[in-house]
């Protein structure tokens, strides 16, 4: 390849770049149970349309993007955060 032509130095900072984002970009999972009301990520059951819709603090089937492995050390006045949806 060629980097003195202008195209291929742009597709390949671009590249460069967006695989550095990719690694420095947090990642995330669910976490059900510790989001306040209406702030919420999304999912928050029947009759809900999703992010901010959750209607009571710490509802089990709401979930909020936390740093993965963090979820279940999270602690709530309703227990401790969950994986996987609650009642």
């Amino acid at each position: 390849m060629n980097f003195t032509h202008p195209a291929a130095a742009a597709a390949l900072a671009f590249t460069l770049t967006s695989a550095a984002s990719a690694a420095d970009a947090p990642k995330t999972e669910k976490c059900y149970g510790v989001s306040l009301a209406g702030k919420n990520d999304c999912k928050a059951g029947a009759g809900t349309s999703c992010a901010g819709t959750s209607v009571k603090d710490y509802q089990g089937n709401a979930w909020k993007a936390v740093k993965i492995g963090t979820c279940t050390k999270i602690k709530t006045p309703k227990g401790m955060g969950s994986l996987t949806p609650r009642a």
